[in-house]
C-alpha cells in the first residue's frame, strides 16, 4: 500500500499563536523537532535539571513547517527534540512511515525523544513499540552513576578473583581517580589529599557541553571550593531556604594527554545497545575532537582544556579552524604511524587495533557493571557516546558516557561520519527486534556493517528463564532491513541512506510478542578479545564466562 506525501503548511509560529492550539498543546513533553539535515549538537543534560533527564538544546531551532494530522495507514514515528531529527526523519520517511506531532499518541511504532518523560515510558508498549533510550541509562551517562556502578563492580570481582581466574581492569588502569562532593566522607578524603600543587577537574554529574566545569590548579582554589561547600552544609542542615546544589565529582586532571599537533585532543567512540531482551551489544568507530588552540595546562581558558564542539565554539578560532578540530580516524591512524609509532615502539595502525580494542574492552566492562540494573524491555534500545583520551605514555583513559550524544553534521566529516551511525544504529535496531518477535536466531545479522558486535546474550542461557512467544496477526507495522547494498563510511548520506533499509510492505504475516516480565538474574559473559599493550604485545586475554549473581540474589537465596 503506498503512503501519500505528508502536506505541509509553512510557519509554525502560527501555531503557538492560536492557528491550532490543540496541536501546540500536544507537545507536552518534547518539542517537535526540525527536520533539517543539520543539527546542533546536545547531549542531553541540562545543568538546571536536577532530576538528570535529558534536556532540549537552549539554542533557537529553526522554523520548520506545520505538519497535518497524518491520514494514512500506519506505522507512525514520533521525534521530540532537535538532537538527530533530521537524520531519524529522513530515514523513516523514506521508507513510507509518517511522522506524528502529538507526544501524547500511544499509536506510534518508533518514538525517538532526547527528553525522557516518565508518561512515555509508562505508556510503553513492549513487543510492540520501539523506544530510544533506556529508562534508567543515568546509571551508566551520569558522573555518578558510572562511578558508583565501577566501584561496585570492583568491590565483587575483589572478592571472586581469590578463587578463579576471572579478570577485568582495575578502575585505576582506565578511570582517572575520582571523588564524590555529595558525600561527607568522599568529600573529606578528598581535601585531605588535595594539599599538594595538582590539578583536579570538577564536573557537574548530570551536565553535558562543558556546562559547569571548572579546573582546580591551586591551593587557593581548592579552598575557595571547600569553604562554598561547607557554607552550603551549614545552610542545609540549619534549614535555610536555599537550592541544593547539584552534586559534582572531582577527577584527577590528566595534564600530560597526548598531543596532536599540539592540540589536546579525546576520541569519540559509540555504544549500541541494539536490544534489552536479550542484550545486544555493538562498538562503532566515531571521530577525533581537538581545541582550536595549542595545549597549555596552567591556562584558565576552558576551551583549551575541553575538546567538545560546544566548547570550542566559544573560541574566536572557530570559525577559521572549524574543519581542522574534527579527523577521522583514519587520519589520526595515519598521523599516529607517522609521528609516534618508531619513537614509541607501537605497531603498525595501533590506533585501529590496540587502541580500538581498549575502547571495546573499558565499553564492555562498564556494560557489564551496569548490566543487572538497566531496565529491559523488547523495544528499548540506547545509543551512547564514549569519550576516550590518550596520555603521553599512550594509556587509554575512559572520560565519560554520554546519552543522546550530539548528532549534529556541521562539518565535513561529521557529514560523513553521523548519518552512517543512525542509519546502521536504526537497521539493526530492526532487525533484532524483528527476529526477536518471530522467534528468530538475532544471529547472523544481515545489515551489519561497520559496526562490531560485543556482546549477545542469550535469549535463553542459563539462570534465565525461557520467554515464551505468543502469535497474533500483524498488519505489517515493522520495517524490513533492506541489505543488498551496505552503507559506507564517508559516502554521501543520500546513498547510505538507500542502501540502509527499504520501504515496509504491508502484510498479513504472523510475528511473536514478548511477555512483559523477563528474569533479571543472568550470566555475566565477556566476549573473547585478544588485547595488546602500547608495543603490541599479546596481553592475558579475558576469560569466557563467569557467573555473577548480584547481592538482590544472594538475599533471595
Amino acid at each position: 500500500m503506498a503512503f501519500a506525501p505528508i502536506k505541509r503548511k509553512k510557519n509554525i509560529k502560527s501555531i503557538m499563536q492560536g492557528g491550532n492550539q490543540q496541536q501546540a498543546r500536544s507537545l507536552s513533553c518534547d518539542r517537535a523537532s526540525s527536520s533539517t539535515f543539520e543539527v546542533e549538537p546536545d547531549e542531553a543534560r541540562s545543568k538546571e535539571n536536577t532530576t538528570c533527564r535529558e534536556a532540549c538544546p537552549e539554542e533557537k531551532q529553526p522554523e520548520e513547517e506545520t505538519p497535518e494530522v497524518p491520514q494514512g495507514p500506519r506505522p507512525y514515528f514520533y521525534i521530540g527534540g532537535s538532537n538527530g531529527a533530521g537524520l531519524v526523519s529522513i530515514y523513516c520517511q523514506r521508507r513510507g512511515w509518517q511522522r506524528i506531532y502529538d507526544n501524547r499518541r500511544e499509536d506510534y511504532t518508533l518514538k525517538w525523544c532526547e527528553t525522557k518523560c516518565p508518561e512515555t515510558y509508562y505508556h510503553f508498549k513492549e513487543g510492540e513499540q520501539l523506544l530510544y533510550q533506556i529508562p534508567n541509562n543515568r546509571i551508566l551517562t551520569t558522573k555518578i552513576g558510572l562511578l558508583s556502578c565501577l566501584r561496585e563492580q570492583e568491590r565483587v570481582m575483589n572478592k571472586v578473583s581469590r578463587s578463579s581466574n576471572y579478570k577485568l581492569l582495575k578502575m585505576e588502569e582506565f578511570f582517572p581517580e575520582s571523588f564524590r562532593l555529595d558525600l561527607k566522607d568522599e568529600r573529606d578524603a578528598f581535601f585531605e589529599l588535595c594539599k599538594e600543587e595538582q590539578i583536579w577537574i570538577c564536573k557537574p554529574t548530570c551536565s553535558n557541553q562543558g556546562r559547569g566545569i571548572f579546573l582546580l590548579k591551586n591551593q587557593a582554589a581548592v579552598n575557595t571550593l571547600q569553604a562554598k561547600l561547607h557554607s552550603t552544609e551549614e545552610d542545609l542542615n540549619k534549614k535555610v531556604p536555599c537550592k541544593a546544589p547539584q552534586a559534582r565529582i572531582v577527577q584527577r586532571y590528566i595534564h600530560q594527554p597526548l598531543l596532536l599537533e599540539g592540540k589536546k585532543f579525546d576520541v569519540r567512540s559509540y555504544l549500541l545497545i541494539a536490544c534489552t531482551a536479550p542484550y545486544v551489544l555493538f562498538f562503532a568507530q566515531g571521530y577525533v575532537r581537538l581545541t582550536c588552540t595549542n595545549y597549555d595546562a596552567t591556562s584558565d581558558d576552558l576551551t583549551v582544556h575541553l575538546t567538545n564542539q560546544y566548547m570550542q565554539k566559544k573560541n574566536p578560532l572557530y570559525s577559521q579552524l572549524k574543519e581542522e578540530t574534527v579527523w577521522r580516524m583514519e587520519h589520526f591512524n595515519s598521523y599516529v604511524n607517522e609521528k609516534f609509532r618508531k619513537a614509541n615502539g607501537l605497531p603498525k595502525d595501533w590506533v585501529l587495533t590496540v587502541f580500538t580494542k581498549r575502547m571495546q574492552q573499558i565499553m564492555m566492562q562498564c556494560f557489564l557493571a551496569a548490566k543487572l540494573k538497566l531496565e529491559r524491555k523488547l523495544g528499548y534500545f540506547d545509543l551512547i557516546g564514549c569519550d576516550f583520551l590518550i596520555d603521553e605514555n599512550f594509556k587509554v583513559w575512559l572520560l565519560e558516557m554520554n546519552a543522546n550524544p550530539a548528532l549534529h553534521t556541521n562539518c565535513k566529516v561529521l557529514r560523513d561520519i553521523i548519518p552512517t551511525v543512525v542509519y546502521e544504529s536504526l537497521d539493526l535496531v530492526l532487525e533484532i527486534f524483528n527476529k526477536r518477535l518471530r522467534g528468530q536466531s538475532v544471529l547472523p545479522l544481515e545489515t551489519l556493517c561497520h559496526f562490531v558486535l560485543l556482546y549477545k546474550e542469550d535469549a535463553a542461557g542459563p539462570g534465565q528463564k525461557p520467554l515464551k512467544l505468543r502469535t497474533c496477526p500483524c498488519t505489517g507495522r515493522y520495517l524490513r532491513p533492506y541489505t543488498a547494498s551496505p552503507s559506507h563510511f564517508g559516502q554521501n548520506p543520500a546513498k547510505a541512506l538507500e542502501n540502509s533499509s527499504k520501504k515496509l510492505s504491508c502484510s498479513g504475516e504472523k510475528v511473536g510478542f514478548l511477555p512483559n516480565k523477563l528474569c533479571q538474574r543472568t550470566v555475566l559473559t565477556i566476549p573473547h578479545v585478544q588485547l595488546f599493550n602500547h608495543q603490541g604485545k599479546p596481553c592475558e586475554p579475558l576469560q569466557r564466562r563467569r557467573a555473577f549473581t548480584s547481592p538482590e540474589d544472594t538475599k533471595r537465596k
